[in-house]
């Protein structure tokens, strides 16, 4: 078997070709980013993609769609994607076309090396390996997508919704503007807003969240 790694971590990316050498799976290419993953797709014809979701240069889903743009590429390409975050519309974009040669794993589950290497085979020979917390997270999508973000990515939204900016909430929470500008990336991502190039998920994200607060009222 032969795969393509894509995986901005050096250290993580570095491990998974270990643990796939020590079963004599060859690593054809690894590289950490989503275009050099499509390069290396054209180029060595793998029999599986091993890919982060989060990737440069904006770490929100550029693995995910360097993944399926291989897949429509080399149709029934087998693509297991693997997240450090429950993130259920991304599995679902994943597997819109088939689950067969998908598979879609948390990161902690790489540290359990018997269950991974077995997903990987899985997913190489046309099964498929979702995360079962990822399962759970596509199954309550239908539910108040508001119940997906924690107490403080609601009190950020909340204040999103009253126009505040990143500076303004950092003050008004006492905390560091970085740590707003991730509450508000996984704010997206668990209301399943991707970017688009004519939506601003910040205005989306506070209609969804008015949306929802006025039929709670």
């Amino acid at each position: 078997m032969r795969v393509v790694i894509a995986e901005d971590s050096v250290l993580l990316r570095a491990g998974v070709q270990s643990l796939l050498a020590d079963v004599g799976i060859e690593t054809a290419a690894a590289v950490s980013n989503g275009d050099d993953l499509l390069v290396a797709v054209r180029e060595h014809q793998p029999d599986l993609v091993i890919a982060d979701v989060r990737m440069p240069p904006t770490f929100t889903d550029e693995g995910l769609r360097a993944a399926i743009a291989a897949r429509k590429e080399v149709p029934g390409l087998p693509v297991l994607v693997v997240s450090q975050y429950v993130e259920g519309s991304y599995a679902v974009d994943l597997i819109a076309e088939g689950t067969s040669g998908v598979g879609y794993l948390l990161k902690e589950r790489v540290a359990d090396v018997a269950d991974f290497l077995e997903a990987v085979r899985r997913v190489a020979g046309g099964g498929s390996a979702i995360d079962p917390d990822v399962v759970a997270q596509m199954l309550s999508r239908n539910r108040d997508p508001l119940e997906r973000l924690t107490a403080r990515e609601l009190e950020v939204l909340g204040l999103m919704a009253q126009g505040l900016s990143n500076a303004a909430i950092a003050k008004d929470l006492v905390v560091t503007q970085g740590a707003v500008e991730n509450h508000i990336s996984n704010i997206f991502a668990k209301l399943g807003l991707e970017a688009s190039r004519d939506q601003n998920r910040r205005i989306r994200a506070v209609l969804t969240y008015l949306d929802s607060t006025t039929v709670r009222t």
